[in-house]
C-alpha cells in the first residue's frame, strides 16, 4: 500500500524522544508504531487497547471525570452480578 497521507502530531518534546527511544527498543520506529495503530483500529473498530482506571488517582479518572456520576456509584456497585443471578433464577 502506497504511503500518500501526512499525519502531523502535536506533542511535548520530551514525550517524543522517550518513545522513539521505546519503539527502537523494539525493534520499530513511531511512525511505524502508528500505522500499526491505525490498521489495529480498523481491524476491531475502535481504540486498540485497553483503558484503566487508576485508584490513586480519585475516583473518577482523566477525561471521563466529566461523566462521572457519585450518586449512582452505589446503585451500579454489584449490579452485574445481581442481574446474573435474577436471570439464572428465572430461567427454567
Amino acid at each position: 500500500m502506497a504511503k500518500e497521507a501526512t499525519v502531523q502530531v502535536r506533542m511535548d518534546a520530551d514525550m517524543k524522544e522517550r518513545v522513539e527511544a521505546l519503539y527502537a527498543r523494539m525493534g520499530t520506529t513511531f511512525s511505524e508504531a502508528v500505522r500499526m495503530f491505525a490498521a489495529q483500529s480498523l481491524l476491531t473498530g475502535g481504540m486498540p487497547l485497553t483503558l484503566r482506571a487508576y485508584p490513586a488517582r480519585g475516583s473518577a479518572y482523566g477525561l471521563l471525570a466529566k461523566y462521572a456520576d457519585p450518586a449512582l456509584r452505589k446503585k451500579e456497585e454489584g449490579a452485574f452480578a445481581s442481574a446474573m443471578e435474577e436471570k439464572h433464577r428465572e430461567a427454567p
